[in-house]
């Protein structure tokens, strides 16, 4: 961990709200004020202190898909050859398919210098477009990396979002170098019923084929993604109040308004729940140190939740 060169990792599954909770954090980095580290504000009213501390906050980000060890070619050639060999638990969760050794020499060097290396992941012909563009190429695609880059300099902290924020196995311990690690994830059914459906509309996979898919990812998602959620500061996790029981056979994917999200802190010490039960309405205390808000508040609650937290971090660098 680093209070000069402090990094946030944004960790769930793929389709867990993820891209929701990055958006957030862009809005909030986009709209507080950035503090002068030479120059901080006087010691006045928190919540005063939390609307004029840290606006324009400059964040170096770094996507999770950038950091797998296979493009979309090569993955899908080694899990072909895994099958043939018996392997039926290949997965882009697991050590096999990822850098995690470059997740947390990412992390390590930002803490210790502001700076690191970046590249991205191509997922679209319009993105495919711009990074071609931005690095002087013509033969990216779709499903392809981009070359390496040094990020941008003088950034505030490092936000990451994807699969391994807080990964841990026996080589690496990327959570060590976290300050802050934030866990979404739906109910295990909720998450399955939302693959189903979103494999279905998006890729035209039958219920079957993703089932297959789930079973294969199993052991690495035990083994690998599940456990991060024990490392992460706060977790969001989405709770469906509709019966999920059997996610495959769900015709529709449960809504926001039939749900609530369980948002976990892992020390509540100094956490402002009154005011946040003030501030987010029909929300409500299920244990010590858990906030239940209705589903479609979940943005909102992180608006709520997380402006403190970014103020002790960017003042604590001019420390």
């Amino acid at each position: 961990m680093s209070r000069k060169h402090p990094v946030i990792a944004v960790t769930g599954s793929s389709g867990t709200r993820t891209t929701t909770v990055k958006r957030a954090f862009e809005n909030l980095f986009r709209r507080e004020q950035r503090q002068n580290h030479n120059n901080p504000p006087p010691s006045i009213e928190r919540r005063a202190l939390v609307r004029t501390a840290v606006k324009g906050i400059q964040a170096a980000v770094i996507e999770g898909g950038s950091l797998h060890s296979l493009d979309r070619v090569a993955f899908r050639t080694a899990a072909a050859e895994a099958a043939k060999a018996g392997n039926n638990s290949f997965s882009h969760f697991g050590p096999e398919a990822n850098h995690f050794d470059k997740i947390e020499e990412t992390f390590k060097t930002y803490g210790e210098t502001g700076m690191c290396k970046r590249r991205y992941y191509v997922h679209s012909d319009a993105e495919a477009e711009r990074h071609n563009n931005h690095f002087g190429l013509t033969n990216l695609k779709p499903g392809d990396f981009t070359p390496w880059e040094n990020i941008e300099e003088d950034s505030d902290l490092l936000f990451y979002e994807g699969l391994h924020g807080l990964v841990k196995d026996d080589k690496v311990d990327v959570a060590k170098y976290v300050d802050l690690g934030i866990g979404v994830v739906p109910v295990v059914n909720l998450e399955w019923i939302k693959k189903i459906h979103r494999d279905a509309a998006e890729r035209g996979y039958s219920a079957e084929a993703t089932v297959d898919t789930i079973l294969r990812r199993m052991p690495d998602y035990i083994k690998y993604i599940t456990p991060q959620f024990s490392r992460t500061h706060i977790n969001f996790q989405r709770v469906a109040t509709v019966d999920t029981s059997n996610p495959f056979i769900a015709r529709d994917i449960p809504t926001q308004d039939e749900s609530f999200v369980v948002i976990r802190f892992r020390d509540p010490k100094g956490v402002d729940f009154p005011y946040m039960l003030n501030m987010i309405p029909n929300s409500f205390m299920s244990r010590a140190n858990t906030l239940v808000v209705p589903g479609g508040k979940m943005s909102h609650a992180i608006e709520i939740i997380l402006p403190p937290i970014l103020h002790d971090m960017i003042e604590n660098k001019s420390k």
